[in-house]
Formats: C-alpha cells, sequence, structure tokens
C-alpha cells in the first residue's frame, strides 16, 4: 500500500481484539475494533483542492458531484512508459460533466519496486488544461502520479485542483471499465486535509 516513494506505509492492527474483547462482554459475545494508521496518500486515493491550494475545499467542503456516480470516458493512450500524455490524446471526446478516466497500463507494475521507480506515464499541463477547459467533472489515472515527478514542478495538480477538479490516483483495473460506466470515489468528509484513500469503482449498465 505504499504509494510513493519516502511516505510511510499504513500500520493496520487490532485496537481491541477478538480474544481481549472477551474479558469485556457476556460469554459468547465478541467484537473487534481496529486501528489504521496512515498518510493520507496511501492507496487509491482523491486529491482534493486543498491538497494543493491552502484555500481550496477540503475533503470536508468538497462537492459529491464529480466524486459519485459520474458517467465515464475512459482515455486508453497506450504510451510508452516514462512518454508525456499530451491534449492530442483528448481531442473530440465530449468530457463535459464526466469522470475522465486515463489508462496508462502502469498498474501492472502495482505493488513491485518497479511501480514507483518515477518511470511512470503522465498527462502534460497542456492536457490539464485542456481537460479543465472542457469541463471535466474529475480525472483519475493508474499510475504512480498525474504529473511527472521528473523535477518540482505539478502542472496538472494546479490547472485541475485550480479549477476545483478533484484527480484520482493509482487505480487498477481500468481495463474493465467500460465508457459510460457510472464512476464513484467518495472520501470521508475530514476538515484540514486534502488526500484521502477511496474505495474507487464503477457501475456498468
Amino acid at each position: 500500500m505504499t504509494t510513493y516513494p519516502g511516505l510511510s506505509g499504513p500500520i493496520v492492527c487490532d485496537y481491541l481484539s477478538r480474544e481481549q474483547s472477551r474479558a469485556r462482554y457476556a460469554p459468547g459475545t465478541e467484537f473487534q475494533i481496529g486501528k489504521i494508521e496512515l498518510v493520507s496518500n496511501t492507496g487509491t486515493y482523491v486529491d482534493t483542492p486543498f491538497h494543493r491550494y491552502a484555500d481550496g475545499d477540503d475533503l470536508a467542503r468538497q462537492p459529491l458531484w464529480p466524486l459519485a456516480g459520474r458517467p465515464a470516458v475512459v482515455v486508453r493512450p497506450e504510451p510508452e512508459d516514462g512518454a508525456a500524455i499530451g491534449p492530442a490524446a483528448f481531442a473530440g471526446l465530449d468530457v463535459r460533466g464526466r469522470a475522465v478516466l486515463v489508462q496508462t497500463g502502469w498498474d501492472r507494475h502495482w505493488g513491485t519496486d518497479e511501480y514507483l521507480s518515477g518511470g511512470h506515464p503522465f498527462l502534460t499541463g497542456a492536457a490539464a488544461e485542456a481537460l479543465r477547459d472542457a469541463g471535466a467533472a474529475l480525472v483519475g489515472i493508474d499510475c504512480l502520479n498525474i504529473d511527472s515527478v521528473a523535477d518540482g514542478e505539478r502542472p496538472v495538480h494546479t490547472a485541475l485542483l485550480g479549477a476545483g477538479i478533484p484527480i484520482v490516483e493509482h487505480m487498477t483495473g481500468l481495463a474493465a471499465v467500460p465508457d459510460g460506466a457510472r464512476f464513484y470515489a467518495v472520501p470521508p468528509p475530514i476538515e484540514g486535509m486534502g488526500t484521502f484513500p477511496v474505495r474507487a469503482f464503477a457501475v456498468a449498465g
């Protein structure tokens, strides 16, 4: 579940185990209470504007409509590893009000050192501006970062989150998602936090 180099992985454990709970409850009655310690950028997660901008909407203020049931446009550019995906990949597509999901194929490396290597495909700033101007509701991708990590610039995060367009990173399984499926990636409404893991899924038909 470590999804970015240098960020610690989560700790998932019992706060109260079933065995411990037996001393607290009547015979035959037991419970498990879990405990999780994690960095907000863990697993598949959504970035809201607060992730990039101090005055942007955080998880608590982020509107639900872009994250819950948006019709999906799945773009399959088949880029080379490390390649930039420019605006031409989205030319002619109707993305207004839709969740734009970019299948790069990098998720084939999920769970390996290669996934974290930084050699993944990414969107260009011009592509992000084109999606913003075309009215995309959300943009997601199946790799380490929607931006290049070769330097400290993050033009895609800057353009999309600056326009209030949430980003979902580290998705897998986009090959199974058809165009028009309804996409969901809803986080808990936590104040003062801009990113959180989601159970991203699509409903077809």
